[in-house]
C-alpha cells in the first residue's frame, strides 16, 4: 500500500472513530515523558531548547517505526472529530445563551483568557482554532504521513505538541521554547497553504476572496501558518476574524482577516463543516494520487 493511500485511510480512521481513550493515548504519555525530560534539562536558554526538541523528535519518529503501519500512525497524529466535538461542546452552550458555561470550556480549544469574552469574542475564539487545527491536527500530519510515513506521522505530532508544551511566549520559555516554535513553524508552512487551496477548492463561491485574504492579509498576522488558515476560514464563512486577545497579563491585538461580519454563534458549526469537508477532500486527493501512480506504475511495467 502507498503511504498516500495509507494516509488517507488514516484520515477516515480518525473521522470514523477518532481518538483512543486519553489514559491509553500515545500523546499523553509522550507529554508526561517530555515533561521529564524538560524538568531534567531546562535552561533559559535556546542550546537547551534545542536538545528536548532533538529527544521529542527521536521518540515520535521511533514511535512511527515501532507502529510501522502509516495508516494506523496517521490516525493516532491526526484529531480532525476530536476537534470537531470539541468546538461543539463549546458551541452548544453558546447557541443556547449561556455564556458563562460556554466560557468554562473554552479553555479546551484556546489559551487565551475567557472571563470577559462575550457571544462574538467567544465565537472567533472557537472558529480561529478550528482554522489552525485544521491545519495542524488534520492536515499537516496526513501529508507528512503521506511523504515519510509512519516516522513522519509520529514525528510531526511530536513536534506540534513540543509546540504547544514549551513554544508558547513567557517568562519561562521565551528562550528554551524558541526552538520548538521554529520548528513547528517549518513543519506546518506548506500544510497551511495547502490548507487555504483545500479551503477554495471546497468553497468555490469564496475561493477568489479565500485567495485575496491569504495573500493581502495573513502577512500581518504574528504567526506565518496560522494567518493563512485564519484568513482562508474567514473568507470563507464571511467573517471578520482577529482582535484583541488576552492571554494572562499579556495582551495581543491580532490584524483583521476577512471583511464580513463579527463571527456568532451558528459560525462554529459553519467552521465545523468546512474543516469536515477539507478533510474529505485531502483524503479524495491523496487517495487519487495513490491510484494514478499505481496505473502509471503499471502502464510502464507493461511498455
Amino acid at each position: 500500500m502507498s503511504r498516500a493511500l495509507a494516509a488517507a485511510i488514516g484520515l477516515g480512521l480518525d473521522r470514523l472513530v477518532g481518538e483512543p481513550p486519553t489514559r491509553v493515548h500515545p500523546l499523553v504519555h509522550f507529554g508526561r515523558v517530555m515533561g521529564a525530560i524538560e524538568r531534567r534539562c531546562y535552561r533559559d536558554d535556546r542550546a537547551a531548547g534545542l536538545g528536548y526538541v532533538g529527544a521529542g523528535l527521536a521518540l515520535g519518529a521511533l514511535a512511527g517505526c515501532l507502529v510501522r503501519s502509516t495508516a494506523l500512525a496517521t490516525a493516532l497524529s491526526v484529531g480532525g472529530r476530536s476537534l470537531s466535538r470539541t468546538a461543539a461542546e463549546v458551541a452548544d452552550p453558546l447557541e443556547a445563551g449561556d455564556l458563562d458555561e460556554a466560557r468554562s470550556r473554552l479553555p479546551a480549544l484556546v489559551g487565551r483568557d475567557p472571563s470577559e469574552l462575550d457571544e462574538a469574542g467567544i465565537a472567533r475564539a472557537v472558529v480561529e482554532s478550528v482554522a489552525e487545527n485544521t491545519v495542524d491536527a488534520i492536515v499537516a500530519p496526513a501529508l507528512v504521513a503521506a511523504a515519510l510515513g509512519a516516522a513522519g506521522a509520529l514525528g510531526y505530532r511530536a513536534i506540534n505538541t513540543m509546540d504547544a508544551m514549551v513554544g508558547h511566549r513567557s517568562a519561562r520559555y521565551r528562550h528554551f521554547g524558541t526552538p520548538a516554535a521554529r520548528l513547528d513553524d517549518v513543519a506546518n508552512w506548506v500544510p497551511a497553504r495547502v490548507t487555504a487551496a483545500l479551503v477554495a477548492l471546497t468553497r468555490p463561491r469564496t475561493a477568489l476572496a479565500v485567495l485575496r485574504a491569504v495573500r493581502h492579509q495573513a502577512p500581518a498576522h504574528p504567526s506565518p501558518n496560522s494567518g493563512v488558515a485564519e484568513a482562508a476560514f474567514a473568507a470563507a464563512l464571511g467573517v471578520t476574524l482577529g482582535g484583541r486577545n488576552v492571554y494572562g497579563d499579556r495582551v495581543e491585538v491580532r490584524p483583521a482577516l476577512g471583511t464580513g461580519r463579527p463571527a456568532r454563534a451558528s459560525d462554529i458549526a459553519a467552521a465545523r463543516r468546512l474543516s469536515r469537508d477539507v478533510t474529505a477532500a485531502l483524503a479524495l486527493l491523496l487517495a487519487g494520487a495513490a491510484l494514478l501512480a499505481r496505473r502509471s506504475l503499471r502502464e510502464r511495467s507493461w511498455a
